[in-house]
């Protein structure tokens, strides 16, 4: 039988390396949860170097615009006044809606508890500005903390992004102005296409403040980022921001392992915060109970944990986002870039 190169790559990582990759990570573990605090069952950990603390666990954009509006306002307070404190969003995320959801959640004193983040999809110096100051008005707010160029999805993105007239010069235009605090990049495809977008940073003379990427049992099996770029951004002191811990929802088509189990993995990560979608107040109950539950797992948990679903991993049939363009919000609207 014909091996992928996907899958080729992957069984390249010999056992001796997975065993070494996974007691550097315990120790980048204990060493998170050293440096880490927890509060009334919340984990606080550094966001990278920056000397800012946020939320473990941080509240995905997307799944907001999923309920009614209420509820989604509702979904963001309850997480906020519960000690959450990292939100995600985009400019993309449902034409704006979530973005407008989370304007109005974090109106009457809202905006000061949260760590706001949200992505743009603009590869354009004019297009970026244009959707930051779009996002800025739906979020009702005068600055971002962290602004994330969204989708590293392709070889040519980093190109683009640092290019003459590209997004990074609107970032740091917004950066100087005060809009944006922290700067960084998102992509759900292949680990290196993010190696590349690191690599045009350093050519470029530039050190992002994070890098968002799927982080979850599956991805310890199959083009994983785990493996490839976060002992690297761990080594460059860039926050690691894990996003996709149950594959998007798709990790409930094994019987093998449950979601706590799933965000424990994530936890386990050397992660600033693992972003998890909640479109109803029960799963963001299920989010704080992974992290009032959450103890640093041993090699031997992590091997037994990741080995229950190598199999399914392998296929690349369940991260749809790696494998296909079902998850490619810039590829299904491709004006958004500019």
């Amino acid at each position: 039988m014909e091996v992928s190169a996907e899958k080729e790559r992957d069984m390249k990582f010999s056992d001796l390396q997975r065993r070494e990759f996974i007691s550097s990570l315990a120790g980048l573990s204990m060493a998170a949860a050293l440096h880490g605090e927890t509060r009334d069952g919340v984990i606080y950990r550094n966001f990278g170097p920056t000397g800012e603390r946020v939320s473990a666990i941080g509240l995905g954009g997307y799944h907001i615009g999923v309920p009614s509006e209420d509820e989604g306002i509702r979904i963001i307070r309850t997480a906020l006044d519960r000690g959450l404190t990292f939100l995600d969003n985009s400019w993309d995320y449902h034409d704006g809606d979530s973005e407008i959801r989370m304007g109005k959640a974090l109106r009457d004193g809202y905006r000061k508890r949260a760590f706001l983040m949200t992505k743009y999809n603009g590869r354009t110096r004019v297009s970026a500005a244009r959707q930051i100051d779009e996002s800025l008005k739906r979020l009702q707010t005068d600055h971002i903390d962290l602004i994330q160029f969204h989708e590293n999805i392709r070889m040519t993105d980093a190109n683009k992004y640092f290019a003459p007239g590209g997004a990074h010069e609107a970032v740091m235009a917004a950066k100087k102005a005060g809009k944006v605090r922290y700067v960084g990049f998102t992509g759900h495809k292949d680990p290196s296409i993010h190696l590349h977008m690191l690599d045009m940073a350093a050519k470029n003379g530039f050190h992002f403040d994070s890098c968002q990427m799927p982080l979850n049992v599956l991805d310890y099996n199959f083009r994983s980022f785990a493996h490839q770029v976060v002992p690297r951004l761990v080594a460059e002191k860039t926050a690691v921001l894990g996003m996709k811990p149950l594959a998007s929802g798709l990790i409930f088509k094994l019987n093998d392992v449950d979601a706590i189990d799933c965000l424990h993995y994530a936890l386990n990560l050397p992660t600033s915060v693992v972003i998890n979608g909640c479109e109803s107040l029960a799963r963001l109950d299920q989010a704080f109970q992974a992290m009032k539950t959450f103890k640093p797992m041993n090699e031997a948990q992590v091997e037994a944990l990741t080995a229950k679903t190598k199999k399914a991993a392998l296929t690349g049939s369940i991260e749809r986002f790696k494998t296909s363009e079902d998850f490619d919000g810039t590829t299904h609207n491709p004006s958004s870039m500019g």
